[in-house]
């Protein structure tokens, strides 16, 4: 069985636009991709797909060899492969319930995936909390009393408190200001060393994926225009779409320009 994420030939169309055409790729077990592309590209739709917020027209989608392409049966296949591809979106405040605080927020996702009291659950909410570099101030307090950083930290902590297989980041650093997106990026690669989670990065921001990825997926209009190690995509692009790419990311003083 092959572990990890393997996706073939996703296809997706609405009316006469063709949003995903014929998309293939694979995240090993614990690896990292990012899926790059502009506006339009089709990166997000795919994603989408994976995790079941759009239905594919074509293609499969395998975790770990299990087929996951076909409509879900029930409600525990559903909440399945809902803890197995987690997702983190741009915007955390409106992912976030404004009146519920940190803890119980946390607390709502383990009540409806895991058969935990309430005493290990606080446990849990607490242990989640400190793997983001969150407290009992923060627990404590409501989406609106936190910054944009410590927003993201907290649907990250979210994401990660149902032990997915893969976490999809959809431009999860692309509202931060570059200081505080460094230091959720770290934090990313901290939790991928521990915890052995795939990452599938969804970006249009070219200066931030050296930083986040071993492989790199380029689409254009739904394409894959190019794919392959990050390091050689990025130093050494062989399609002109993505060197028109890089030529547009400055240089000078941004993550990019810092190496690996």
């Amino acid at each position: 069985m092959t572990k990890g994420l393997v996706v073939e030939g996703l296809h997706k169309r609405y009316g006469e636009h063709t949003a995903v055409d014929g998309v293939s790729f694979s995240l090993p077990a614990g690896g990292s991709l990012a899926i790059v592309g502009e506006s339009g590209s089709g990166k997000t739709t795919t994603v989408r797909m994976l995790v079941s917020l759009e239905r594919a027209d074509g293609g499969t989608v395998r975790l770990d060899g299990r087929d996951r392409s076909a409509r879900a049966r029930g409600r525990a296949e559903r909440l399945t492969r809902a803890r197995e591809i987690q997702m983190v979106f741009q915007d955390p405040y409106l992912s976030l319930d404004p009146r519920v605080t940190v803890s119980g927020c946390l607390d709502e996702v383990l009540r409806l995936h895991t058969d935990l009291d309430a005493a290990a659950r606080r446990v849990r909410v607490a242990g989640h909390l400190d793997q983001v570099g969150l407290g009992t101030r923060e627990a404590a307090a409501l989406p609106r009393d936190l910054s944009g950083g410590q927003r993201q930290r907290v649907a990250i902590a979210r994401a990660l408190a149902v032990e997915p297989r893969v976490l999809v980041l959809d431009e999860a650093v692309a509202a931060l200001d570059v200081s505080i997106q460094a230091q959720v990026l770290e934090l990313l690669r901290e939790i991928r060393r521990e915890a052995g989670v795939g990452f599938l990065f969804v970006t249009h921001d070219l200066a931030v994926v050296r930083h986040i990825a071993d492989e790199v997926l380029v689409l254009k209009s739904g394409r894959v225009m190019e794919s392959g190690p990050a390091d050689r995509v990025l130093d050494a692009p062989e399609h002109p779409y993505t060197r028109l790419l890089l030529s547009s990311v400055p240089r000078r003083g941004s993550l990019l320009g810092g190496g690996g």
